[in-house]
This record gives structure tokens, C-alpha cells and sequence, in this order.
């Protein structure tokens, strides 16, 4: 599913516009967005967190010459599931 899927789906769900849908949408992405460039995770109840993980640096091979490089540390997005979630896929 695609972006304008999703927006299809929400407006035809809630009864919203398409325009109004998505501009719901937009100001969701946004809002975790923000909330996570500044650190901070993002819980949905029965639905999964969005949560800044920090990794380690680390040292990995060059895959062309075999030589060691340094990687160095950094923030990732990442995204855990709620139980609901989980029990709805499976």
C-alpha cells in the first residue's frame, strides 16, 4: 500500500475528504517526525512504538578491497510493534 492508497483508505473509513484526509496524514508523519528528531519515541497503544536507537560505532570491511573502515555512530528510526499489531498479523 501506497501513500495515496492510504489516504484512500482513511477517507473512505472516517468520511473525510480525500484533501482533508490527507492533510490528517501529513500532519501524523509530521508530528512523529518532529517528536523523533528531537529524541523523543512515539507510543500508539495496541499498535506499536516508534522509538531513536542509537548505534554503536563500528568498524566494517570495504566489500571491493577487504580494507577495514571505521563506521561511525548514529541515531536510527525504528519501529516496534504493540500486541494488537502482532496478533492481527499472524
Amino acid at each position: 500500500m501506497n501513500k495515496s492508497e492510504l489516504i484512500d483508505v482513511i477517507a473512505s473509513e472516517s468520511g473525510l475528504s480525500k484533501a482533508d484526509a490527507a492533510r490528517a496524514l501529513n500532519a501524523t508523519t509530521d508530528a512523529i517526525t518532529n517528536a523523533m528528531s528531537s529524541g523523543d519515541g512515539v507510543q500508539l497503544t495496541g499498535f506499536g512504538s516508534f522509538v531513536v536507537r542509537d548505534r554503536a560505532a563500528r568498524t566494517g570491511r570495504n566489500p571491493q578491497t577487504g580494507a577495514a573502515i571505521q563506521i561511525a555512530a548514529s541515531k536510527v528510526a525504528a519501529f516496534k510493534a504493540g500486541k494488537n499489531l502482532k496478533e492481527e498479523v499472524n
